[in-house]
């Protein structure tokens, strides 16, 4: 069985699995073997299979569902994923903005001590990975869906789970976009919503979640 070169691993791995895709192995609504499968099947390991994974959910290839695994959606990206950059990140945004509104608000009223402790950790993450892209956007992932699991709304977080793979790449799109990231307005902005959620304001907490999302939509012009 063809093994991936040791250069761009996650991407050729991607490559490798869309490949086996087009040649029919799954077909569309085909349900793909699980991470410890496909990791030997492809001479990586399982971070690189998951990552894999994601790059191919971003192109619109696959889709992970919670709880039941990553299924093929299509054979092939349809449209000129360039040419909607902008379009397909501003939509994006606009259903971070559906979602992750509400469980702020939710996640103000219902949190318990700990997950506000997790919370203020995966903020203090966010803040340290301020210097990679890649970085910077899983541990803001994370901090974000911590939100979504205080708030304590199965079907919000399932939402929040099948939309990340594509909002983790929308996010990485505008940052590389924009030029920069991570800046002290940005920390700032989660660091009130943070202490709103804390201080179980729940108004305020729904409302600055809202400010810093229309304001990443504006970035785009």
């Amino acid at each position: 069985m063809t093994t991936v070169r040791r250069e761009s691993l996650a991407e050729q791995a991607a490559g490798l699995l869309l490949g086996r895709i087009r040649d029919g192995e799954w077909e569309i609504g085909g349900k793909l073997p699980g991470e410890t499968t496909l990791a030997p099947q492809l001479g990586i390991g399982r971070s690189t299979a998951r990552e894999a994974i994601r790059i191919l959910a971003g192109r619109g290839i696959l889709a992970t569902r919670q709880g039941s695994g990553v299924f093929v959606t299509a054979t092939d990206v349809p449209v000129s994923m360039e040419a909607l950059r902008h379009a397909d990140i501003a939509a994006v945004i606009e259903a971070r903005t559906a979602i992750e509104v509400e469980a702020a608000a939710l996640a103000a009223e219902r949190h318990t001590a700990a997950e506000r402790e997790s919370l203020r950790e995966a903020l203090n993450d966010r803040e340290t990975h301020r210097a990679d892209i890649d970085q910077h956007v899983a541990t803001d992932t994370a901090f974000h869906r911590l939100v979504t699991v205080a708030a304590h709304s199965p079907i919000l977080l399932d939402l929040f789970d099948n939309f990340a793979p594509r909002s983790r790449q929308a996010m990485a799109d505008m940052l590389r976009l924009r030029g920069h990231h991570g800046d002290d307005a940005d920390h700032d902005i989660h660091e009130r919503i943070f202490e709103a959620i804390a201080s179980r304001d729940t108004a305020a907490a729904g409302a600055l979640t809202r400010v810093h999302l229309l304001a990443l939509k504006e970035m785009l012009g």
